[in-house]
């Protein structure tokens, strides 16, 4: 069992049942879109966060990106850290059809896929000493020296490396720059390049 020290928000109490049989923490829930009229629970985000800190781990499809982003505009951004599952067709076995977008969710991710994403998180591992390596910094000039944004190609070329980096096909050219720069190791960055066919010279 990993004991972390900030708390966890996911969508809904199977993500919740998922994640509890591999992490210690206090796991919060937004029913869904209910977050979005539950204040209380909105008002409770908000304690959590300030107290220990506070780890938004949705969904990889549109909809979690919606309940994510209502998270991000409500609580102070010092105070999260986001945990993303890559995008992996196929549906959790209680289900008898796949989501909307037929991709797992994070209910049907392995607990490795999920440790990793906690870690690329920066998620405070309490019983372990030794410091994360430092993230990549990275500016959006650099993406643009990449052909990230700003050329008609870079949405292309964008979809290659968040698939190479095993993140969310949602991820905005804004919304990699800022996990690029909180969540990944320079090596997990360099070889996201390399396994994209893109270039790292600009960086």
């Amino acid at each position: 069992m990993l004991r972390i020290r900030e708390a966890i928000v996911v969508e809904g109490r199977y993500d919740k049942n998922t994640l509890s049989q591999l992490v210690d923490t206090l796991i919060l829930e937004t029913a869904g879109f209910g977050i979005f009229k539950n204040e209380e629970q909105l008002a409770l985000l908000r304690r959590v966060a300030q107290q220990r800190g506070l780890i938004v781990f949705t969904d990889s499809d549109g909809a979690g990106f919606v309940i994510r982003n209502h998270i991000k505009s409500a609580l102070p951004a010092h105070q999260l850290k986001h945990a993303y599952v890559p995008d992996v067709m196929g549906k959790e076995r209680r289900k008898s059809h796949p989501g909307k977008e037929g991709k797992l969710g994070v209910e049907g991710m392995s607990p490795a896929v999920l440790e990793q994403a906690l870690r690329r998180a920066g998620a405070t591992f309490l019983d372990e000493d030794a410091p994360r390596e430092q993230p990549v910094s990275l500016t959006k000039a650099q993406l643009m020296a990449l052909g990230l944004t700003g050329t008609p190609d870079s949405a292309q070329r964008r979809q290659a490396l968040l698939c190479a980096l095993e993140l969310p096909a949602h991820l905005s050219a804004n919304a990699l720059l800022q996990v690029v720069n909180t969540c990944l190791t320079p090596q997990e960055w360099e070889q996201g390049l390399l396994t994209a066919g893109l270039s790292g010279t600009d960086r």
